[in-house]
């Protein structure tokens, strides 16, 4: 396992050697007398450009200034624009636990684990034993762009794209600027500080940014469960990212990303204390010559901490006291000169992701070691793609397919009495094989910004380190883990229409029909007793829609979602069937309408419903649905200073975001920020 100060180190020398590279070789100085012209060498900081049929796949962009204007300026809040998106729970990353915060699009939910692969600079973001993602670790103010991309699988770490694709863009020196920063404070005087430096350095460039948010939180308890031992939902984050770009030719440029983070959160009871942490570092190596290539390398550690309160006797009765895990991967990616109307790409990508829980299970009365547990194992995956797009006039058709050799090893769970007597210890066979997923489309360009688009996919997502061998407890419910689970796999198809006559409309419409099979869902066996199991399938259908409309400084932008989820189970998950899937809405929309002026005046209110919910697989305990109000407001000081304003559900809706058997847990209350943002 790589500790924490080794990582740190490597960071740091990742940094220095990037800089290193950045300054300006032979070919960017000027030209001395006599010799011939030079090209200028330009360098992006991103992957190469979306292929022509990109497009096929229902996708909608949210740009920067969008990312920024939130009424909480946190990532999942911005992506929650999109409707479809969503999380296990309502709970943002300041008041859910840590591994309930999987992604997932179109209502494939019903589990903490994501259906999408969120990529930050190409880089797959989600933890590597329990698949969630580090929200608090990425800062909205770092991004240039996102892209979410609902269903059509993908191309490189294609196994982790079940239900979509999200992918992050770090900005680059000129976006940034030399110095930004912005310091807030709430009406509960908790805090949100940030700040990024950027520089030119030769050729390329270099960024380091950095964020602290921290708060005594609000009550998730309603008021009448509230006992003495009840707690604020605590929270202190912080995030370091260094980023470097060089160019090595005229054409090939070179990038480097370290990024450390630690999260800490108390939720419900005194002592209820989860802890995440987490340092990266990825290589990446974008060659934009006549052969195009994206080669890839990244190593992640990461460790999660949990205490568990009875919420009867109000003292600790499991200390997951360490959950450490890393993921190592890479990608090679080609693009051969195929001629002016097609693009090829052929590549390769590799993740391997391994981890162990170590956890205590103590006595509610005595205190007492009753148990202790230690579980684990060791994901890989290994993906083929080739995939081709012909543009013929108006028309350009795509078609890709995928090759993923998986193993699931190594695995093992060993419980011990206090005493230190062997109870159970289990070593599960290892499982391995071959698995092919296809995808393509169509794109059909009628002028006047008018298309139409159709495709299909299937997909894949091997069960997580947690699912096959972590129990856990949400009292009064016990979830049982469960080490025979098999890979989901997707199938699906889209047919959509696009209207953007100019830059002042963007309209798109799409119907989906999607279905996974084997789909892992906590399935009750028992009284407040789950366990992981594959179900038959979860099946949706519904329609998405979103909307961009500019008229001078004013612009609004739309999307809506409407939902048809149904589960399909056998044996013990036959009382699902028909069911629709635990905490899938079928209602969603965001709806914001801003307005820009020149001199730097930002004004964004934003409204977001999403539908009723159930709890629980069997449809006995509903989250009611919610509607909110959240606004930004940035006003131009004096020079580089500006006043900002934020306010997160501004109506006060009760937004209920846990409810097992009437015991109810609450998202974020009207919540006001005020403070100062400097631009240079």
């Amino acid at each position: 396992m790589i500790d924490t100060i080794s990582c740190a180190k490597a960071l740091g020398t990742l940094a220095i050697g990037v800089l290193a590279l950045a300054s300006p070789p032979v070919s960017a100085q000027d030209d001395l007398p006599g010799e011939p012209e030079t090209r200028p060498i330009i360098v992006t900081g991103t992957g190469l450009e979306e292929t022509p049929a990109s497009p096929a796949y229902d996708t909608q962009v949210i740009e920067r200034e969008q990312l920024l204007a939130t009424g909480s300026g946190r990532i999942e809040d911005a992506l929650s624009s999109v409707a479809g998106f969503q999380q296990f729970r309502r709970s943002d990353s300041r008041s859910a636990n840590p591994s309930a915060q999987g992604a997932t699009l179109r209502a494939l939910g019903g589990n903490a684990t994501s259906r999408a692969l969120v990529l930050l600079d190409g880089v797959p973001m989600s933890d590597p034993f329990f698949g969630y993602i580090p929200f608090s670790a990425i800062a909205p103010e770092r991004l240039a762009e996102a892209r979410v991309t609902r269903g059509g699988g993908s191309g490189p770490f294609g196994a982790g794209a079940l239900a979509g694709t999200i992918e992050l863009t770090s900005a680059d020196a000129d976006t940034l600027g030399t110095f930004s920063g912005e310091a807030l404070v709430d009406n509960r005087g908790e805090t949100a500080i940030g700040g990024t430096l950027a520089s030119k350095l030769g050729s390329g460039f270099g960024t380091i940014s950095g964020r602290w948010d921290r708060g005594r939180g609000f009550d998730t308890t309603p008021l009448a469960e509230r006992v003495p031992a009840t707690a604020r939902a605590a929270y202190e984050s912080w995030s370091v990212q260094l980023r470097g770009v060089a160019p090595l030719s005229d054409t090939v440029e070179l990038q480097a990303r370290g990024l450390a983070f630690d999260d800490r959160r108390t939720l419900r009871f005194d002592g209820a204390d989860s802890t995440s942490e987490g340092q990266d570092a990825s290589l990446r190596i974008v060659g934009r010559g006549e052969w195009q290539f994206d080669a890839l390398g990244y190593v992640q550690a990461r460790k999660f901490t949990n205490l568990v309160i009875s919420s009867t006797r109000f003292v600790p009765v499991l200390d997951q006291r360490n959950t450490p895990s890393t993921g190592l991967g890479g990608k090679f990616e080609l693009r051969p000169p195929t001629g002016a109307n097609n693009v090829l790409r052929l590549g390769v990508d590799y993740r391997k992701s391994d981890g162990e829980l170590f956890e205590t299970a103590l006595s509610a009365f005595t205190g007492a070691v009753t148990a202790r547990r230690n579980a684990g194992g060791a994901n890989t995956d290994l993906g083929l793609f080739a995939e081709n797009d012909l543009t013929l006039g108006a028309l350009t058709v795509t078609a890709g397919v995928r090759a993923d050799r998986y193993s699931i090893a190594d695995g093992f769970f060993i419980e011990r009495s206090g005493s230190g007597a062997v109870i159970a210890e289990d070593r599960f066979a290892d499982r391995a094989g071959w698995v092919a997923s296809l995808r393509g489309g169509a794109l059909l360009r009628l002028g006047d910004g008018l298309r139409l688009r159709a495709a299909g996919y299937s997909g894949l997502r091997l069960p997580t380190l947690n699912e096959l061998y972590r129990p856990f407890v949400v009292f009064p419910v016990t979830t049982q883990a469960n080490p025979a689970l098999e890979n989901e796999r997707l199938e699906g198809f889209e047919a959509g229409i696009d209207f953007a006559p100019d830059e002042a409309v963007d309209l798109s419409l799409t119907v989906f029909d999607n279905r996974v099979k084997n789909a892992i869902a906590n399935v009750t066996v028992g009284t407040n007793l789950r366990q992981r199991q594959n179900i038959h399938a979860i099946g949706a259908r519904g329609i998405e829609a979103s909307l961009g409309l500019a008229l001078g400084p004013v612009r609004f932008d739309g999307s809506l979602a409407y939902t048809d989820a149904e589960a399909r189970g056998a044996g013990f998950a036959a009382a699902l069937d028909g069911n629709r899937p635990a905490q899938t809405p079928r209602w969603a929309g965001s709806a914001t309408v801003s307005y820009r002026t020149d001199d730097g005046i930002v004004l964004a209110a934003t409204l977001r419903h999403i539908g009723a919910q159930f709890e629980d697989d069997l449809e006995t305990d509903v989250l009611p649905a919610a509607t909110t109000i959240d606004a930004y407001v940035e006003l131009p000081l004096s020079g580089p200073f500006a006043l900002v304003l934020r306010g997160e559900n501004l109506a006060d809706e009760t937004i209920v975001t846990r409810n097992q058997g009437g015991s109810i847990d609450l998202g974020m209350p009207r919540t006001v920020w005020a403070g100062v943002k400097i631009q240079l």
